[in-house]
């Protein structure tokens, strides 16, 4: 297993690294500022009027990247620096999540997926790795493999509909950034040092979720490796 703590180990480090360069990224394009003069809100306006998409709202959220698209109600929520900023870091955002509204408006399959997958997930989620360790637990405590096993091969299966959450995700947030990036070139609503600094830090925002991936499917073979390798 000391294989295993290596990669849990090199998973972390690659997360704090992934992490740390991404808020260095904004803070760095958060410098250039756009020469068009919008700002994020106005870039999420104009890229969802120009897809033709007149049913969803533009809104301002609270705190630091808390942006996202809500399927649900229709809205592209942007953080208040995101909303109302004027540089390559706004113009990044706002379009990569118009992009997954757009994604929504065309019926992107893996964005459908992965929204049925979300209730599911945030349910499940909670306490798949509490039903392994009391399995487990159980199962030691009764002397038996019976009830204990089935417990955390229970909490092992909505493990994996969190990993596999994790993986589909990925095409969903790389789709999203190359539809992003497609519109801000092509219709030259940034210059080629502004688009630069759009991809690099949609970059490594996607980094992000590819780490979360990789740590999901770690964390999901360990548990597997304990419940299965325990079994008599």
């Amino acid at each position: 297993m000391i294989g295993f703590y290596i990669l849990i180990g090199i998973i972390s480090l690659f997360s704090w690294l992934v992490s740390n360069t991404l808020k260095s990224k904004f803070k760095k394009y958060s410098q250039v500022h756009l020469r068009n003069g919008m700002s994020g809100a106005e870039i999420a306006q104009k890229m969802l009027a120009d897809h033709g998409i007149y049913d969803v709202q533009v809104i301002s959220t609270p705190g630091r990247l808390t942006d996202h698209y809500n399927p649900q109600n229709k809205t592209v929520n942007l953080s208040e620096a995101v909303y109302n900023q004027r540089n390559a870091a706004a113009a990044a955002v706002a379009a990569h999540e118009v992009g997954h509204a757009v994604q929504h408006a065309r019926a992107y399959q893996y964005l459908q997926m992965r929204s049925k997958l979300v209730p599911m997930v945030s349910i499940t989620s909670r306490f798949s790795q509490w039903m392994v360790i009391g399995g487990i637990a159980f199962g030691a405590a009764s002397g038996s493999t019976g009830i204990g096993f089935y417990i955390a091969l229970a909490g092992l299966a909505f493990m994996a509909l969190g990993t596999i959450f994790s993986f589909i995700t990925l095409p969903v947030e790389y789709d999203a950034s190359n539809r992003a990036l497609a519109w801000l070139e092509n219709k030259k609503m940034v210059t080629r040092e502004e688009l630069a600094g759009s991809k690099d830090a949609l970059k490594w925002a996607a980094r992000t979720y590819l780490v979360a991936a990789l740590g999901s499917l770690a964390m999901l073979l360990y548990w597997a490796l304990q419940v299965l390798g325990n079994r008599d």
